[in-house]
């Protein structure tokens, strides 16, 4: 009975500490770092406008080239000092022939698909600007991101600066975009929290920044090019800062099926990612890193899936087993979330939107597919980082 509780414990713990308790408490040290140390404000002055390389990575998405272009275009930033940069690696469709006619347009070409990260590798050798903005081809960005991003790196500490994902909201989303849009609100939360105690831990692909000589070469599988490269160079001693005013706006997954592709491979590159940055689990060399590091991104990718679902049957059977009747009362409420989360299906499936219960359902789907994600990154046979894309709302 012993071990029973302190199983069922630890595991309420563990899953209560990765998704809220870290969050409250970073949010108590953010304030009381804030007390003693005002954060410091850089400004950008109108001179200050350096040269910047936009780098697009794009795979068969001709769809979309002309609408990026426009937004591109519309940046506030000098036009002589943004130059653009497609890297289309095996696109098959007409993607490179509707970039051949805009002048302004840098197109990096070869037939061979061996995917995003072996494309930005190859990329980054015909880039000269110091400064380096990546983002992907389905995501529009606000006209200021650029100046922004731009500004961040005022601060010599900074090597990285990571824009927020911000998902296109509908009257009536579905699971998806509706759960995904949820989740990513809280992320950002975070995110700006993490930045603002020590470093953001990690940047999404669909907006980010780095400075040149920073960039590390990574090997071709790599799933989750973004965040490896991004914490390289915060395991060097440089700042991630999050700029919640430079964002991407991206539409979420057509439905559930698709959502899952992204997630089953988020899921496994962020395996594949705490393997190959295993060094920064090393507390008494990155103290504050690792803390953050583990208890932002770790624990959501290794065992807080694998705690989460052993709660029910740990519970259920202290209950059995007789126990204090506050497991009789966590095991009705563990019972009622599944059961809000089966009618989120249900609902997702007959077409019906309920964004209430859209968050237990998303919940359980993402740990659901950290377990697949796992198993995905066993079966994965191929030497590159290529994947099927998910479909996204049009």
């Amino acid at each position: 009975m012993k071990t029973l509780l302190f199983l069922f414990w630890i595991s309420l713990f563990i899953v209560f500490y990765t998704y809220l308790g870290y969050g409250i408490l970073l949010y108590l040290m953010v304030k009381i770092k804030e007390k003693f140390s005002k954060p410091q404000k850089f400004k950008l002055s109108q001179e200050e406008h350096p040269e910047i390389t936009l780098l697009i990575a794009a795979y068969n998405e001709e769809d979309i080239v002309d609408e990026k272009m426009a937004n591109t275009l519309a940046q506030d930033y000098p036009a002589d000092k943004l130059k653009i940069v497609w890297v289309t690696d095996g696109s098959t469709d007409g993607t490179n022939r509707k970039l051949s006619g805009y002048d302004n347009v840098e197109i990096l070409f070869e037939p061979r698909r061996g995917g995003k990260t072996a494309a930005l590798n190859r990329a980054l050798t015909y880039v000269r600007t110091n400064l380096i903005i990546f983002t992907d081809a389905n995501t529009m960005l606000n006209k200021e991101a650029v100046k922004e991003i731009v500004k961040a790196f005022s601060d010599p500490k900074v090597g990285c600066v990571a824009g927020e994902k911000r998902i296109a909201s509908k009257n009536k989303d579905s699971a998806s975009s509706g759960g995904e849009g949820i989740y990513w609100k809280y992320e950002s939360t975070l995110k700006a929290w993490d930045s603002r105690l020590y470093t953001a831990v990690g940047a999404a692909g669909e907006l980010f920044a780095i400075r040149r000589e920073l960039f590390e070469v990574m090997k071709p599988d790599t799933l989750l090019d973004d965040f490896i490269l991004s914490m390289r160079i915060a395991q060097r001693g440089y700042k991630i800062e999050y700029c919640s005013n430079a964002y991407a706006m991206e539409e979420g997954s057509y439905n559930m099926s698709e959502e899952k592709k992204r997630k089953v491979r988020i899921a496994a590159g962020g395996i594949q990612s705490v393997y190959r940055l295993r060094g920064l689990l090393n507390f008494f060399r990155y103290p504050i890193l690792s803390f953050q590091y583990i208890s932002h991104r770790v624990l959501r990718w290794t065992i807080t899936p694998l705690f989460l679902f052993a709660l029910l049957p740990l519970n259920l059977l202290l209950v059995i087993l007789g126990g204090a009747i506050i497991y009789s009362v966590l095991l009705a409420l563990q019972l009622l979330f599944y059961l809000l989360a089966y009618l989120g299906k249900r609902m997702e499936e007959r077409k019906l939107r309920n964004k209430i219960l859209f968050v237990p359902y998303y919940f359980l789907f993402m740990n659901i597919n950290v377990i697949k994600g796992f198993l995905y990154l066993i079966k994965k046979k191929r030497g590159d980082g290529t994947w099927e894309k998910a479909k996204r709302v049009v």
